[in-house]
């Protein structure tokens, strides 16, 4: 776990997984800032391309190239090969320290930052009560499964790519932490991997486990350098063990649709809450709207009661449990609408409230 924020316990503190559908910025942050205060973290707001997941961490990445409405790594044009070396060029003093993050390739752009430099000029004015501030990035996994070249081969694939790919995310995750730091909070920065969902398949069957946790690593190493808390989010079902075996400090799932088959790893769970890491609890629903609609602040209240019962033991109490839980959505917000997003953002804060109450830690 980072050094400087080591003993860090948020008490069951909400905070979101980052994407809202707004396209009004000011008020996508105003409800950030109004309803999950304790850790604010950058609204990622999809509804502009820049601020897509599949499309915002791709600035800076060499040869990347649009056609027919299709993003890609154009690896055969005669420049390919010039644009690589500059990309090293540049990422070798920047990841040093020679070259200040904030003057390279690995920081937000324009269009693709706008909304986190809105935040931050935001958290500058009122950043009251906040006990730490949280971004995110796309996962190396999900990104480089994502992207392809010409030839119709995955990112993944190809060592010259998956390697751009993962120190690109790597240094902008530092950067962003270099940012937030001004706060002097303890800031967090979740690696969103949805993708891992496939992780075992006959699509991803020859990528192996150290090669998940290689490129996680990468990422983890460049967070922690910044000071930072690095965890991971997945929505879905995925091999925990990836994860307990890294350096993280936040490991974030869909506790709603996903609990049981979390709890298969109630030791490891157990061993990494002993740690110091932390539980965030993807508890609110985000992915079925009939769940949405249906759930109110008691019932997952009471679910997630009854999921922790669970894991608690001998070797692991519910104190011990909720001092090191973090109460989020189960996914983002950006494929709601406006008011089932914001629905969304409110169960998450009342659910929070509502444990501390019942729990009284």
């Amino acid at each position: 776990m980072s050094e400087n924020f080591r003993k860090w316990q948020p008490y069951g503190a909400a905070t979101l997984v980052g994407s809202l559908p707004h396209r009004d910025r000011q008020k996508a942050i105003d409800l950030v800032l109004e309803q999950v205060s304790e850790i604010p973290a950058w609204p990622q707001l999809s509804s502009y391309t820049g601020e897509q997941m599949m499309v915002q961490y791709n600035e800076g990445l060499p040869g990347l190239d649009r056609k027919n409405d299709r993003i890609l790594f154009a690896v055969s044009d005669p420049g390919f090969e010039q644009e690589l070396l500059a990309f090293y060029e540049e990422y070798l003093p920047a990841s040093n320290g020679e070259l200040s993050l904030d003057e390279s390739r690995f920081r937000f752009g324009e269009d693709t930052g706008r909304t986190f430099f809105a935040f931050v000029e935001r958290l500058e004015k009122q950043l009251q009560t906040a006990a730490a501030v949280k971004g995110q990035i796309t996962g190396p996994f999900t990104l480089t499964a994502g992207l392809k070249d010409e030839n119709d081969q995955f990112a993944l694939y190809d060592p010259r790519l998956r390697d751009v790919v993962v120190k690109t995310l790597a240094l902008n995750a530092q950067w962003q932490v270099e940012q937030l730091s001004q706060f002097s909070l303890p800031v967090i920065v979740f690696i969103d991997e949805p993708a891992l969902a496939g992780f075992g398949s006959s699509a991803f069957i020859s990528v192996s486990a150290e090669d998940i946790t290689t490129m996680l690593d990468e990422v983890v190493s460049h967070i922690h350098r910044a000071g930072g808390l690095a965890g991971v989010h997945v929505c879905a079902n995925t091999d925990w063990s990836l994860f307990f075996g890294t350096s993280l400090d936040v490991i974030n799932f869909d506790a709603y649709g996903y609990f049981e088959r979390f709890a298969l790893y109630r030791q490891d769970i157990v061993s990494f809450i002993e740690q110091g890491g932390l539980v965030a609890w993807g508890i609110v629903p985000t992915l079925d709207v009939d769940n949405l609609k249906q759930e109110n602040t008691e019932s997952l209240v009471s679910r997630w009661r009854q999921q922790v019962e669970q894991l608690v033991g001998d070797d692991l109490s519910l104190e011990t449990i909720f001092r090191q839980s973090i109460i989020t959505p189960s996914c983002g917000c950006g494929t709601l609408s406006v008011p089932l997003a914001e629905r969304v953002v409110h169960l998450t804060r009342q659910v929070s409230e509502q444990l501390r109450h019942k729990t009284g830690i």
